[in-house]
């Protein structure tokens, strides 16, 4: 075979394997195209992209929830405890053990997020699906009556269902705070929660449930609904890009989450750490008890100690993970 017929051999052979090549992506995407529009994957991709966006988030700002906890925690029960600084926080965990002591928990947080976050922004995504579906068989917008009553609703579902790990947070990150002798010391969030179960009773991982709940509800309030308040109102009357207008309307509701929340935030913290004294009982028997006891003995605005780190917690917290479900929701849809 001459030179010029090899050429146009491979020519012919380079073609036709670029055919099939283009054939087979093709036939590749219309699947996954195919897929990602099938009823039941539209209806579970709210839930799997909040759970995804979730868990970046937490692996991201675990340490500082770390330090956040450890400061709810100082002063129990005394007005004039005392105020650590959240980086004097840091120091005395790192000091004492190891740096990677900052990610206490880390477990417990990827599987809080994996099942309530999972479950707080895919409830949302589906109702105000619903709720926009009506709107526009109305003729009109989505209002923030709705978006709140969405977020709410989205926000004490989930954190029924969450509780248990959410417990298991707690109780490993406050852990390092007992005398040697008393420390669990939990191997991983599995370990935590079949020992608290073991001990406890199962009942003992709802433990601080109510304002769970409700801290729960008062931050997706402040963080969903203003979030797509915000941005709802932000692409009507700017011309920002798409990406700046997602980046402002999440700080905005991290700012809303972290002042509603905070209150119930600290109770819960409270609550879920709580164990019995030697006379056998609990220092609170429940929200009201912990709201009461704290406000008469250490003074209403202990209530918002920390709000600093809290808001450096929840803010960056609340902001990569609604960019991260925003940009999964564009990548699937």
């Amino acid at each position: 075979m001459t030179s010029g017929g090899l050429k146009q051999a491979a020519e012919s052979a380079r073609n036709k394997t670029n055919d099939v090549l283009g054939a087979t992506k093709g036939a590749s995407s219309a699947w996954v195209s195919e897929t990602l529009h099938s009823p039941a994957v539209r209806a579970a991709l709210p839930f799997v992209n909040g759970g995804l966006s979730g868990m970046v988030a937490t692996a991201v700002i675990q340490p500082v929830d770390m330090i956040k906890v450890r400061i709810q925690l100082a002063g129990e029960g005394t007005a004039g405890g005392p105020k650590a600084s959240p980086l004097a926080v840091a120091r005395q965990i790192v000091a004492s053990g190891k740096v990677l002591d900052l990610y206490t928990g880390l477990s417990a947080g990827l599987l809080r997020q994996a099942v309530y976050t999972t479950a707080r922004i895919g409830f949302f995504d589906t109702f105000m699906s619903s709720l926009s579906q009506r709107a526009k068989e109305q003729g009109r917008q989505v209002g923030f009556g709705e978006r709140a009553t969405a977020g709410l609703a989205a926000g004490g579902i989930a954190a029924m269902i969450g509780n248990p790990a959410d417990l298991a947070l707690i109780r490993m990150q406050s852990d390092g705070l007992k005398p040697l002798a008393e420390r669990k010391n939990y191997k991983s969030v599995i370990d935590a929660l079949s020992s608290i179960a073991k001990s406890e009773g199962v009942g003992a991982l709802w433990a601080g449930a109510a304002p769970t709940v409700v801290r729960a509800m008062a931050l997706n309030f402040g963080q969903l609904a203003f979030f797509s308040e915000a941005k709802a109102q932000l692409k009507k009357s700017t011309d920002w890009s798409p990406q700046t207008q997602t980046l402002t309307a999440s700080a905005l509701a991290g700012f809303f989450a972290s002042f509603f929340s905070l209150p119930f935030d600290f109770v819960k913290t409270r609550l879920q750490k709580q164990s019995k004294g030697p006379d056998g009982k609990l220092p609170y028997k429940g929200m009201v008890d912990c709201f009461t006891k704290v406000a008469k003995q250490e003074g209403i605005t202990r209530f918002y100690r920390g709000f600093g780190t809290y808001y450096v917690r929840i803010a960056p917290h609340a902001m990569v993970t609604l960019i991260v479900a925003d940009y999964l929701g564009w990548l699937t849809k």
